[in-house]
């Protein structure tokens, strides 16, 4: 029961982060959307920012899960790991239901580098150029923390310009620039 109440108002909030911005998003709206007292959030959540900490984490985690389910599926080769990764990230991005990287959104509500939501938010943004590096280096390519950037350029690129111009069909010349730069490290 503990556990659900957690996950219930974990999930509450996330969806409003998600949607209304996180700053935007006090713990008094959180707890009225969640029907719940206020005593029974801080009973799970010692304050906003464990809870915010909390989405981020989750939100990596599920990101993860997806894509380490379209790397097994779609990829036997190195290259086609790497692309299946770049290729899972664009997906994401075209889903109609994207609201954009939590971890780019939440580091620029939190743009104070010791910030620990900025701190968490840059550990992802690692997570995924260390991932693609790993990816690049595995494939043989030439210069793989540079195919790394670039290639994370390209997806967060492609993120923020359907978060905010929605339909504006950056996914696909995303993932033709994607496939370009991973053929020229090649």
């Amino acid at each position: 029961m503990a556990t659900q109440m957690r996950d219930y108002i974990l999930g509450v909030a996330s969806e409003m982060f998600a949607t209304r911005g996180i700053n935007a998003t006090s713990v008094d709206t959180i707890v009225a959307e969640a029907g719940i007292a206020k005593v029974t959030l801080y009973k799970y959540f010692k304050s906003k920012e464990q809870l915010i900490l909390e989405y981020l984490r989750q939100y990596d985690a599920q990101l993860w899960n997806r894509l380490t389910e379209r790397i097994a599926a779609r990829g036997s080769t190195p290259v086609e790991r790497l692309r299946a990764l770049v290729g899972g990230i664009m997906e994401w991005i075209a889903d109609p239901e994207f609201k954009g990287l939590a971890f780019v959104n939440a580091s620029v509500e939190f743009p104070q580098s010791e910030n620990p939501v900025h701190q968490t938010s840059l550990e992802f943004v690692q997570t995924l150029r260390n991932s693609l590096a790993a990816m690049a280096r595995d494939a043989g390519m030439k210069n793989p923390d540079t195919l790394a950037l670039q290639l994370a350029l390209v997806i967060e690129g492609a993120a923020i310009t359907e978060q905010l111009q929605r339909g504006e069909g950056a996914v696909e010349p995303a993932r033709q620039m994607a496939d370009i730069l991973i053929d020229a490290a090649r």
